[in-house]
């Protein structure tokens, strides 16, 4: 089962994006964070922005939208240059349809859920996504403790992932650290967002590495990860 590590450049020196974003070498996605101050209370930035990233880093964008109404703003992002586009399951009006035109235009369509939000129903259409993203912050501001109630809900989706045998990678955001990224791969998770875990630190580029290595490890013994192993098999 492959880790990935998406810093993200919520937690960056926002007059330095194009520096920041080529100091984390060895990510997988650079995970940009946009927020419209309607459906979070925050501002971040849109698409000129997604663009000149693009432009400026060969790693790969994975966009993760807090807006409202992202059935008609997704694509853009897509036409920007972002490699993966998620929208939120509660701001989105036809979920199906927008992930199948995000796909359409050539990106991975995957969906964020809240805290407060069940994924027990969107299981039905799991096999629209290509990822699911489980908050375990509430979404608007980097920086927020990690929320363990969490855990169960992220197990709970990897067992519905298995359950309908599908390659959908499960991601987590909010709270990823040295600290905490070790149970929530336990828990199920493959794919991790870290923000100031990777931007806070000395070298970006080694905290990468290092929270690599402990999702690896972590998943390595999971129950989650053997049972996958064994069923591809």
């Amino acid at each position: 089962m492959a880790v990935q590590i998406n810093p993200s450049i919520l937690s960056a020196d926002f007059a330095r994006l194009a520096e920041e974003a080529n100091a984390v070498e060895g990510a997988d996605w650079l995970h940009v964070d946009v927020m419209d101050n309607h459906f979070v209370p925050n501002l971040t930035l849109g698409v000129p922005i997604v663009e000149s990233l693009s432009r400026a880093t060969d790693i790969p964008l994975d966009l993760h939208l807090m807006i409202e109404n992202p059935d008609r703003w997704a694509p853009q992002y897509v036409e920007a240059g972002a490699g993966s586009v998620t929208f939120h399951a509660e701001a989105a009006a036809a979920p199906v349809r927008l992930a199948r035109e995000i796909r359409a235009k050539g990106a991975r369509a995957a969906m964020a859920l809240k805290p407060a939000t069940p994924i027990e129903q969107y299981e039905d259409i799991l096999s629209e996504l290509d990822m699911v993203l489980i908050m375990t912050v509430e979404p608007g501001f980097g920086g927020q403790a990690f929320l363990d109630i969490m855990l169960p809900k992220i197990r709970r989706t990897r067992e519905m992932i298995a359950k309908h045998g599908l390659e959908l990678w499960l991601q987590v955001d909010g709270g990823v650290s040295a600290s905490t990224i070790e149970r929530v791969a336990e828990a199920g998770a493959d794919v991790f967002v870290a923000g100031s875990a990777v931007y806070g630190a000395p070298d970006p580029a080694a905290a990468v590495r290092t929270l690599r290595e402990q999702a690896g490890a972590a998943i390595a013994a999971a129950p989650w990860a053997c049972d996958h192993g064994a069923n591809a098999r």
